[in-house]
C-alpha cells in the first residue's frame, strides 16, 4: 500500500507551489495511474513521496515513511527521468552495480534482462541503446531488487504501440501478485488502457480519483474522425441532419480539413456525406479525450491524431500456460507466474515487512534495437526450500545478500567496469617512464626522485597523479552518472562505501606506482646501462614515503570529490596540496626547535594500549619522519580537513549500507 498524504512542494519565487495538498493512495493488486497535462506536477509529486523534494506531507510505503525503511531500493523500485549510469559502461555491468547496492546476487542481472527482452544487449554499451531499449533497461533497473511498490515517471515515453502493451502487461502481472503500480503520463488514453485506477491532478491538485471504468465513460468519448477538403460543408449537413432526427451530435472543427464528430457512428456520417455529395478522405472510429470537466456540450480538446490500437495485448506477449497449470485450473485451483510474491496477496501466508522477494521466470526474445517481446512462463514448481506456496502461487525467493564486502562488491564493478583504470594506469606509466629517462640523462636529480619520475618543477610525480584521478573519480562520477539513489542526482556517502573506495583506490594507487617504479628502472636501465642504479642507498624509508604519498593523493581525491561533488574539485584539491598546502607548512617549520623532540618514540610506547616491540621502534620514527617532511605533513593535514568536511556533508544521508 502507497498512501500520499498532504504532499505539498516548497512553493518557488512568486509562483505557486508545483503540489498543493494532493492526496491519493496506490493499492496493492492494483495498477495506479498519475494523470496529468506536462507541467501539472507529476515528477515533482513522485520526488516528495521518495523524499528528494523539499516541502510538506509524507507518504507512506506498507505503512513506513521512506527514511524509516531498512533498505529502500529493496521496497521501492524507481523510474525518474534518463537512464542512469556510464554510457561506456556495459548494460550487464551496469546492473550488476546496481546488484551489490541493492544487496541481491550478481545473477539476478541477467534475469532481469530476460524479463524485459534485452538479453541480446547485456553487452551492448548504455551510450548506444535507443530510447526504448533504454525504457526497457531502466524498467530492468527498477525490478532489480524484487520491490513490492514501483513509482514509474512516463515509463511509455519513446515506446511503441507494441511495446506499450508489453509493458502495461508486464506492470499488471506485478501487481497481481500483490504489488502496487503507480505511473505517471499525460495521455488519458494511455491511463484508462494500462491502470486500474486513474489519479488525475491539475496545476498540482486533485482533480478526480477513479476506478479506470468509470475514468473511461466520464472523460473518454468516442468520436469519427473525418477529414475532408469540405469541412464547413459537411459540418453544416451533419447539423442539419442531427436537428431534423433530433439527435444530440457534437461536431468539433479541429483543423482546416479536419473534423470530429460526436454521439454518432462511421456509417451515419458516411452515409450523410454520401447523399449530399461531400468528398471524405479519412473516416475512423477514435477515442477522444474531452478534459477534466467532461460535461456534454463542452468542445473537446484536440487530441492528435493516432492509430486506433486495439486493446488486446500482442499474442507474443501474453502469458503462457503448460499443461499442468492448465490441468490445475480445469481442476478448480489457480495457476499463477513464477513471479514477486508479497505479503498481503489474498490467501498467500503474512510474511514479515522487507520480505518481498520473487524471481520472474521468463524467456524473451529482443530484438536488435526495435520493439523485442517479453513473456513471463507460468511454471510448475514444486514445494521445497526456499519456496513459498500461497493460493497457487509458485515464487522462488530473491536471496539477499548483505554484509560488510556489499560495497566492496560495488566499488569493484565501477572501477574496472570501464577503461578508465587501465587507460590512466598506461598513461602514467609512459609519463614515468620517459620522464625518469630524462632525469637520468641530466643527472641532475637524486636516484629515488629519478626513480620516481619527480622532477623540482613538478607539483607531484605522474604517478601520484593518477592515483587522485582515480580517487577524485571515485566519487566524481557517482554524481555525474549516479547509479546509487531513486533520485539519480544524490549519493549516499556512508562510512561503509567510504571505506570501500579508500580501500580500492590505495590499492589501485599502490599498483601503479610500484609498476611505475619498475617501468622507470627498467626505461633507464635499458637507455643508460646500469650505472645510473648502482648508488647504494637504504630502500625502506624511500618505499614506505612511495606508498605514504600514492596513499594519501588517492584518499585526498575520494574525499574532495566527495565533499565537492566533482571530479575536476577532487583533482583540484590534490594539486593544492604540494602548490598551496606545502609552502605553507615549509614557512610553519621553518628554523630551529626550541625544544627536542628526542624520545618521542618511547613515549608513543609508553601511551599506547597495545605495546609493540622494541624493533618496531625504526619503523615508527620512519613513519614519524615521514610525517614531518612537508609534503606529508601538508597531506596529513589536508586529509584531516577533508575527513571532517567530509563528515559534516556526507554523513547526513538516508540512504543506509
Amino acid at each position: 500500500m502507497l498512501q500520499a498524504i498532504g504532499l505539498t512542494s516548497t512553493p518557488r519565487r512568486d509562483l505557486p507551489p508545483a503540489v498543493d495538498d494532493l492526496t491519493f493512495e496506490a493499492r496493492p493488486g492494483c495498477v495506479t495511474a498519475l494523470l496529468g497535462e506536462p507541467g501539472s506536477g507529476k515528477t515533482t509529486a513522485l520526488r516528495l513521496m521518495l523524499e528528494l523534494e523539499p516541502g510538506r506531507g509524507v507518504a507512506y510505503f506498507r505503512g513506513r515513511p521512506l527514511h524509516q525503511v531498512p533498505h529502500p531500493g529493496r521496497e521501492v523500485g524507481v523510474l525518474l527521468g534518463d537512464v542512469p549510469g556510464n554510457p561506456s559502461r556495459t548494460v550487464r555491468n551496469q546492473l550488476r552495480m546496481l546488484c551489490a547496492a541493492a544487496g541481491v546476487p550478481a545473477a539476478r542481472a541477467d534475469t532481469m534482462l530476460e524479463v524485459v527482452g534485452i538479453a541480446g544487449l547485456r553487452d551492448h554499451r548504455l551510450g548506444s541503446l535507443s530510447r526504448a531499449m533504454e525504457r526497457r533497461f531502466a524498467l530492468a533497473a527498477a525490478l532489480l531488487a524484487d520491490p513490492c511498490t514501483l513509482l514509474l515517471d512516463e515509463p511509455a515515453a519513446d515506446l511503441s504501440p507494441r511495446e506499450r502493451s508489453w509493458l502495461y502487461g508486464l506492470l499488471r502481472r506485478h501487481a497481481s501478485l500483490g504489488g502496487a503500480v503507480l505511473f505517471t503520463t499525460d495521455d488519458a488514453k494511455e491511463a484508462a488502457r494500462g491502470a486500474d485506477r486513474v489519479v488525475s491532478i491539475e496545476a498540482g491538485r486533485l482533480v478526480a480519483d477513479q476506478d479506470a471504468a468509470d475514468f473511461a465513460r466520464t472523460r473518454l468519448r468516442p468520436r469519427v474522425a473525418v477529414r475532408t477538403p469540405h469541412a464547413a460543408r459537411l459540418a453544416d449537413v451533419l447539423g442539419r441532419e442531427a436537428r431534423a432526427a433530433q439527435r444530440a451530435v457534437e461536431i468539433v472543427a479541429e483543423s482546416g480539413t479536419r473534423l470530429s464528430v460526436y454521439g454518432s457512428n462511421c456509417a451515419e456520417v458516411g452515409e450523410a456525406a454520401f447523399r449530399n455529395g461531400v468528398l471524405v478522405h479519412q473516416l475512423a472510429d477514435e477515442t477522444g479525450d474531452c478534459g477534466d470537466a467532461g460535461e456534454a456540450g463542452t468542445p473537446a480538446r484536440p487530441v492528435p491524431q493516432a492509430r486506433t490500437e486495439a486493446r488486446a495485448t500482442d499474442a507474443r506477449a501474453e502469458v503462457r500456460i503448460d499443461a499442468r497449470a492448465e490441468s490445475r485450473r480445469e481442476a478448480g485451483q489457480q495457476a499463477a507466474p513464477e513471479a514477486h510474491v508479497a505479503s498481503g496477496f489474498p490467501g498467500g501466508p503474512e510474511l514479515p515487512a522487507g520480505s518481498w522477494a520473487g524471481t520472474w521466470s521468463a524467456t524473451g526474445t529482443g530484438t536488435d534495437q526495435g520493439g523485442g517481446d517479453a513473456h513471463a512462463a507460468l511454471v510448475d514448481v514444486p514445494p521445497g526450500p526456499g519456496h513459498t506456496r500461497g493460493a497457487g502461487l509458485v515464487a522462488s525467493a530473491v536471496r539477499k545478500v548483505g554484509g560488510p564486502l556489499r560495497p566492496l562488491r560495488y566499488e569493484l564493478l565501477r572501477v574496472f567496469g570501464t577503461a578508465t583504470p587501465w587507460l590512466t594506469a598506461a598513461v602514467v606509466i609512459a609519463v614515468s617512464a620517459i620522464t625518469a629517462v630524462l632525469l637520468a640523462r641530466t643527472g641532475a636529480e637524486p636516484r629515488d626522485r629519478m626513480l620516481a619520475a619527480w622532477p623540482e618543477l613538478l607539483p607531484l610525480p605522474p604517478a601520484a597523479l593518477g592515483a587522485g584521478l582515480l580517487g577524485a573519480l571515485a566519487f566524481g562520477e557517482e554524481y555525474r552518472y549516479p547509479a546509487l539513489a531513486a533520485a539519480r542526482g544524490t549519493v549516499p556517502r556512508r562510512l561503509g562505501l567510504l571505506t570501500a573506495k579508500l580501500g580500492v583506490c590505495s590499492a589501485l594507487a599502490l599498483l601503479i606506482g610500484a609498476v611505475a617504479l619498475l617501468a622507470d628502472a627498467s626505461a633507464v636501465g635499458l637507455v643508460f646501462g646500469a650505472a645510473p642504479l648502482r648508488s647504494p642507498a637504504p630502500w625502506i624509508v624511500p618505499a614506505a614515503s612511495w606508498a605514504g604519498l600514492l596513499t594519501g593523493c588517492a584518499w585526498a581525491g575520494v574525499l574532495a570529490s566527495a565533499v565537492f561533488r566533482s571530479t575536476a574539485a577532487g583533482l583540484a584539491a590534490v594539486l593544492a596540496v604540494p602548490v598551496a598546502v606545502v609552502p605553507l607548512v615549509r614557512k610553519a617549520l621553518a628554523g630551529p626547535s626550541a625544544y627536542p623532540v628526542d624520545g618521542i618514540v618511547s613515549r608513543l610506547r609508553g601511551m599506547s594500549a597495545a605495546h609493540w616491540p622494541p624493533e618496531a621502534d625504526r619503523f615508527v620514527l620512519g613513519v614519524l619522519r615521514m610525517m614531518a617532511q612537508p609534503v606529508g605533513t601538508a597531506l596529513v593535514l589536508s586529509l584531516i580537513v577533508l575527513l571532517c568536511a567530509y563528515g559534516f556533508t556526507g554523513l547526513r544521508s538516508r540512504v543506509r549500507w
